[in-house]
């Protein structure tokens, strides 16, 4: 295993030298295995996420109980009031209009009074509950949306490591929005449809139990259809889910890593890739589309026949008097009520079960535990932080490897204000190192102190005000200067955040940029070189004055100016300050009061420069010859 490099996988690096149909299945077979839920999940597995997932409805829905039940009330008077419209009709034609050809229109008057005033109600209390249903629904979603990211960032390095950007990005965007329409459609249309059938129902039984019984028989087959559709639906939701977050995956690496797409000619394999996994996506949308036109044929169709019974047999019955033409004719506007919501809750159901399979996604992720869980009684570090560090018999081993114990029973101090250097082959064990003075990573074993306290009992906002990283990466994020630097102590003043790049000598090239400080540098900072990045990064470092600067092959992409700037800039960032640098350049190893060489998890020198490169045959000895040499 790779200690001391970050493991990136993705289809953008992966480019070869030939481009064959059987290359393009490799790599889609690759993105396939990459996302490890199953596109059909087992039943005991399936069991529990969909529970996980009913439980995150119920968290979610817990705040807004009240308004829950206010726009329940809203719904059940408005489907009162839709009901009363045909009972009015059935009024006017049984009551009103003889009593008006008899000279008395006053029952005719106020049933169409009434019709209209019934009409008028469910039209407002209609509007009543969709400003207050899309209000809630809304508010889950972004509340939903902070945890998912919440969660996100406090999910370990090797989460992050194995599940891709693309698809932490599929669930934030095309299963929230799968979400959002289930919010904004389906659920008026599911409690409005029960309502509607539960009432009807009632009233038809009520108006002719001979034409109901009609009516419940042609119900039944509808209900055995209904079920197959949910299972069918279920599963190829399932695999929609899947499949539009494996697309996105491969978008967002092919875009990340254009530079390497357009080096390598990997356009059209890039192509065919996306053709296939869109491919994918189109057949588990179709599979989905066929069961819903099955369904909605069918159910259309029993609903026609079972109209035309009613009708037929209605007629007979007003022929022999058996039944009330206003009657008959309330009933057939139920019935005719009746299927409409049955139509409704087919669309519901594909919104479901699209929503479905996307919060199950969604509370994999944030059922996917923290590996740096908080304290739940945190211990204040010392005011103010000396920065002493302490690794005391610490064991290691990375939980997608747990078979390899990276470091076997560690030991180490680091006294206060003491520049630390670690050298060694890649895989020694240097950026785990880190990672765990950082608290990236808890130890399987023993313990990491900063001033006697152990990192498992510190406050992350503690931790990370007394201990910054920098990495080789130098990240910046879009925005000015001023605002990448400020990123050290938000809030600082635009006089602090100049002094600090002034500290690093970066004052200079960032005046003379265009706009000074106020310049945008740009997606991941693409306005400045290597160099110019790491200093900003730099400047960070003095304005979050921490106690303990961790230096994870900070100068290894610079070339010879940047890196000499650069070190410059070390040289104030770690006065005073305890630190600990990993680098393979051996010119910023020399700027340490100490070194250790480390082999496999295991220190096999440590001393100062000067001493160690007197030690004739030593490790170090040979790295620095390997490093002069290599420079000349």
């Amino acid at each position: 295993m790779t200690t001391s490099e970050p493991r990136t996988t993705g289809t953008a690096g992966t480019a070869r030298a030939t481009d064959t149909g059987e290359d393009v299945a490799d790599t889609w077979r690759g993105l396939a295995a990459e996302d490890d839920e199953a596109d059909v999940l087992p039943t005991r597995a399936g069991l529990a996420l969909q529970r996980r997932a009913r439980a995150l409805v119920a968290d979610l829905a817990r705040p807004h109980r009240r308004a829950l039940v206010v726009a329940a009330v809203l719904l059940v008077v408005e489907n009162v009031a839709m009901l009363a419209g045909p009972l009015l009709i059935a009024t006017a034609i049984d009551v009103g209009v003889p009593a008006a050809l008899a000279g008395r229109p006053g029952p005719l008057a106020w049933s169409i009074v009434g019709y209209a005033g019934v009409g008028l109600a469910a039209a407002l209390l209609r509007a009543g509950f969709l400003v207050l249903s899309g209000r809630i629904g809304q508010d889950a979603l972004l509340d939903l949306r902070g945890r998912v990211l919440t969660h996100g960032q406090r999910l370990p390095l090797d989460f992050h490591e194995s599940y891709t950007s693309g698809r932490l990005i599929s669930r934030l965007t095309s299963d929230m929005d799968s979400l959002n329409d289930l919010l904004e459609k389906g659920l008026e249309g599911l409690l409005g449809a029960l309502l509607s059938i539960g009432g009807i129902a009632v009233l038809l039984v009520w108006l002719d139990p001979v034409l109901a019984a009609v009516v419940i028989g042609g119900f039944v087959p509808l209900v055995v259809l209904t079920r197959w559709f949910q299972r069918r639906s279920r599963a190829s939701y399932r695999r929609t889910r899947t499949s539009v977050a494996r697309l996105i995956v491969h978008f967002v690496e092919s875009m990340n890593g254009i530079r390497a797409v357009q080096a390598f000619r990997r356009e059209r394999r890039s192509e065919q890739i996306m053709r296939g996994l869109g491919g994918a996506y189109r057949d588990a949308n179709a599979e989905a589309f066929v069961a819903a036109a099955w369904y909605l044929g069918t159910l259309r169709a029993v609903g026609n026949l079972t109209l035309a019974a009613v009708l037929l047999l209605g007629a007979v019955r007003v022929a022999d008097g058996a039944l009330a033409l206003g009657s008959l004719t309330a009933f057939l506007l139920y019935l005719r009520r009746f299927y409409d919501p049955l139509d409704q809750l087919a669309q519901f159901f594909n919104s479901y079960q699209s929503a479905a399979a996307a919060l199950e996604k969604i509370a994999s992720v944030l059922d996917t535990p923290i590996g740096v869980p908080e304290p739940a009684a945190p211990v204040a570090l010392p005011r103010p932080t000396r920065g002493a560090l302490e690794f005391d018999h610490v064991v290691f081993a990375y939980r997608r490897a747990a078979d390899r114990t990276v470091l076997p029973e560690f030991d180490l101090s680091i006294p206060a204000g003491q520049t630390l250097a670690l050298v060694g082959a890649t895989g020694a064990g240097k950026s785990t190192l880190a990672k765990l003075a950082a608290r990236y990573y808890d130890p399987t074993g023993g313990a990491v102190r900063l001033d006697g306290v152990d990192l498992r009992d510190v406050a992350d906002a503690d931790l990370r005000r007394a201990m910054v990283m920098v990495t080789q990466e130098a990240f910046l994020f879009s925005g000015t200067v001023a605002d990448n630097i400020a990123m050290g102590r938000p809030g600082a003043s635009r006089e602090e955040v100049v002094a600090a790049a002034d500290l690093v000598g970066a004052r200079a090239f960032v005046e003379a940029l265009p706009e000074g400080f106020d310049t945008d540098v740009r997606k991941r900072g693409g306005r400045l070189s290597a160099g110019q990045r790491q200093l900003v990064s730099l400047a960070r470092v003095v304005l979050a004055d921490p106690a303990v600067v961790l230096l994870d092959e900070a100068t290894s992409s610079l070339d010879i100016p940047s890196e000499r700037a650069v070190q410059a800039a070390l040289e104030t960032v770690l006065a005073d300050r305890t630190a600990l640098i990993i680098a393979h350049r051996l010119s910023t190893v020399l700027i340490a009061d100490r070194v250790l060489v480390l082999e496999d998890g295991r220190v096999v020198q440590d001393g100062s420069p000067d001493e160690l490169l007197t030690v004739e045959g030593g490790e170090f000895a040979a790295l620095h010859t390997a490093w002069r040499d290599a420079l000349t």
